[in-house]
């Protein structure tokens, strides 16, 4: 298995891995060097000599991530981590290269995108659509048919009420309450949450 990124967030991911009886792991990373308790980091294998191991992006960027995705090979082999106190619904989706951590709850028909990031104790309930790069950060909470449009990062602890649309590449500040709907690139936040600034494009 490949972790590809020595950080904290890397370490979370081991960790996973760990539990779901995983330890044959390596650690790619770009910049960093030495090992991560037993295990080694070493620089990524250029894309032209492809591997034949699972991989997880184990960077916490969205728009980071994309684009490790997108110079890796078409034919990448991407693993799914999900911590074993996670709770998901039999009847809910997960993408590939995504990874849920401890303590979260997705619900009934949801359906989470590719390399998604759904942290410790996030809830994500009934009939939500998370669109690939999602980020929803600790302790937030998206109530049911939320849909959230690729690469939006939902702060700590946010609130999104049911029926609402967050768009693309949005970011919903820690804490915000989210009780309407968002529009692509924007930036939103306080309690309840309002739009602060629109970014022209990721």
């Amino acid at each position: 298995m490949i972790v590809y990124g020595a950080s904290g967030h890397g370490k979370v991911i081991i960790e996973i891995l760990e539990d779901m009886d995983m330890d044959d792991i390596v650690l790619w990373d770009d910049a960093a060097t030495g090992s991560i308790w037993d295990y080694p980091i070493v620089k990524p294998h250029t894309m032209d000599d492809g591997f034949d191991e699972q991989i997880v992006i184990a960077i916490g960027v969205n728009s980071i991530r994309k684009k490790v995705v997108e110079k890796l090979s078409d034919d990448t082999d991407y693993a799914i981590a999900i911590h074993p106190s996670a709770i998901i619904s039999k009847r809910a989706m997960v993408g590939d290269g995504t990874v849920v951590m401890a303590s979260a709850t997705i619900n009934a028909d949801t359906t989470v995108g590719k390399h998604c990031i759904i942290n410790t104790s996030a809830s994500i309930d009934h009939d939500c659509v998370l669109d690939d790069y999602v980020h929803i950060s600790p302790n937030a909470t998206l109530s049911g048919i939320v849909a959230v449009g690729e690469g939006t990062h939902i702060g700590a602890g946010a609130s999104v009420i049911q029926n609402i649309k967050i768009g693309k590449w949005c970011t919903i500040g820690a804490g915000a309450v989210v009780i309407n709907d968002i529009p692509d690139y924007a930036t939103a936040a306080g309690c309840p949450a309002k739009v602060i600034k629109i970014k022209n494009e990721q």
